[in-house]
């Protein structure tokens, strides 16, 4: 442990912004000279950019112990390194499909022929987060180079020696001017931001969210935002609640609540609610049958983030909220020795109130609020009126209950009996709206997110069009548009009066 704190204080050096806009400019001259690369080469830059993090894995692997002070292998090895494996399997297999130009109906009767191009948009940034930093910028900058990209990455500054193996490897098969790796801390990070890219893709809190999106509106270059948000689940009336409670328990504890697609806080029927948590306990103890000293247990990744994390759940004790901490009673006099480690433990805040913090800010940690209904369109209607996640849970049938929830709420997207059930399908588009962000990836929708849709219409016409909308303008044309112009509101008067006159019958 000593080695690993050791290490924690090591902190990348800051890039002067002279170097960022050179590592741009050597980017941007290379693009030039290839601006549309065919599938062969984007396939030989996804494959050699694939191999820089698998040849890698283990030392990566390691590295994110250090820097979260504690982590499984297993875990980082699963989700933050072959989780990404799926996705650019999907994207090589259907690189050429997506690449194809699009016909689209031809104007003028036919006349006007026309195809959707799909082009590079040219130099991506990609700014990852701390959580899961490998895969989250993995699988970005993969689509960004089947979309035939350049791609420059900043790593998070929070995962300094993750940073470093990362970018060390993606320097060992990649050149620069194809991909490049960028470490540092705020100062690089804000002159990042500042660069002008032809797309900028953040993955992390809506607090630099906005200051990304700032940054990125000075230049006018376009971002796509995956931020977080409160997701709720919901406990229906028709759902095996015990069942419902060990599914919810795994789901908020996967990297020890460092998710955002983890559920912030659940809703369960009245005459339920001790069994859910009854359940949740037992669930909880199964996975972690010791705490303190488990190597399983992930810690929270610095001593603000347990700060924050401890915060909130001081705050809602302190308005009335009851806590439930969830370890084996043996251990419960050594969590002072867990905290040296930043071992938060997994903990249950009931009646919660609507004044508490925790209600309103998303928790990032392997804490979960529970509620109670007596009528499960309470439940909707609290979902509702908040800002809208990045993920929704329902455990249930697919009842009409189920599907109020769906119409009558917004998010990102939706699960139901499971975690991250449309994150894991890359034939699916994956991103939020509103707080939880804006724009999507994964698959088709990634190589879209990074492609410009240029149209390309061609006309062999005798006459040309541009002609017939300036002046002079003749008699026989200003009463031809008058006759048009009426047609068309006829026509659409018609439309509106349709209905009303069925009605009427």
């Amino acid at each position: 442990m000593t080695e690993k704190k050791d290490m924690m204080t090591d902190t990348a050096a800051e890039v002067a912004p002279a170097e960022l806009q050179r590592l741009l400019g050597a980017q941007r001259a290379a693009q030039a000279k290839d601006p549309v690369p065919d599938a062969a080469t984007r396939r030989d830059r996804i494959d050699r950019f694939v191999a820089t993090v698998l040849e890698h894995a283990t030392e990566l692997a390691a590295a994110l112990d250090a820097d979260f002070g504690s982590r499984p292998q297993t875990t980082s090895l699963e989700l933050d390194i072959l989780g990404g494996m799926e996705a650019i399997n999907f994207a090589r297999e259907n690189l050429e499909a997506w690449m194809a130009p699009t016909e689209v109906p031809a104007a003028m009767g036919g006349a006007i022929p026309t195809v959707i191009q799909n082009r590079p948009k040219g130099v991506v940034g990609v700014i990852g987060p701390w959580n899961f930093p490998v895969v989250l910028v993995f699988v970005p900058t993969v689509e960004a180079l089947a979309a035939g990209n350049r791609v420059m990455i900043k790593f998070s500054d929070m995962a300094p020696h993750t940073g470093a193996v990362f970018a060390r490897a993606v320097a060992s098969r990649m050149r620069p001017e194809e991909v490049v790796v960028v470490n540092g801390g705020l100062s690089t990070a804000t002159a990042f931001s500042d660069l002008r890219f032809d797309h900028i893709f953040f993955t992390g809190s809506p607090k630099v969210g906005r200051l990304i999106a700032v940054a990125a509106g000075r230049n006018l270059v376009p971002v796509t935002l995956e931020l977080g948000g409160k997701n709720p689940a919901i406990v229906a009336p028709d759902a095996d609640v015990a069942e419902a409670a060990a599914r919810i328990a795994a789901a908020r504890l996967v990297n020890n609540g460092q998710v955002c697609l983890c559920p912030d806080y659940v809703f369960v029927p009245e005459a339920g609610k001790e069994a859910f948590v009854a359940a949740y306990q037992g669930a909880v103890l199964a996975h972690f049958p010791t705490f303190v000293d488990n190597p399983d247990v992930v810690s929270i990744i610095n001593d603000a983030n347990y700060a924050r994390v401890a915060g909130l759940i001081d705050d809602a004790k302190a308005k009335g909220a009851t806590e439930v901490v969830i370890v084996p009673e043996a251990e419960k006099d050594r969590l002072s020795d867990a905290k040296q480690g930043r071992r938060l433990p997994p903990t249950l805040l009931l009646d919660v109130p609507m004044e508490a913090e925790i209600n309103a800010e998303e928790i990032f940690g392997p804490v979960l609020v529970v509620h109670s209904y007596a009528d499960v369109d309470e439940a909707i209607a609290y979902a509702a009126a908040g800002e809208h996640p990045l993920s929704s849970y329902w455990y249930g049938g697919d009842t009409d209950a189920f599907r109020r929830f769906v119409q009558n709420t917004t998010s990102g997207a939706v699960s139901r009996n499971d975690f991250a059930l449309a994150y894991i399908n890359h034939a699916a588009p994956f991103g939020g709206v509103g707080m939880s962000g804006s724009g999507a990836y994964h698959g088709k929708a990634g190589f879209d997110t990074f492609s410009h849709q240029r149209p390309i219409a061609q006309s062999d016409l005798p006459v040309a069009l541009a002609p017939a909308f300036v002046p002079p303008l003749s008699a026989e044309r200003i009463n031809g548009v008058t006759a048009a112009t009426a047609a068309a509101a006829a026509s659409a008067v018609a439309r509106l009066e349709a209905p009303l006159l069925e009605n009427a019958d």
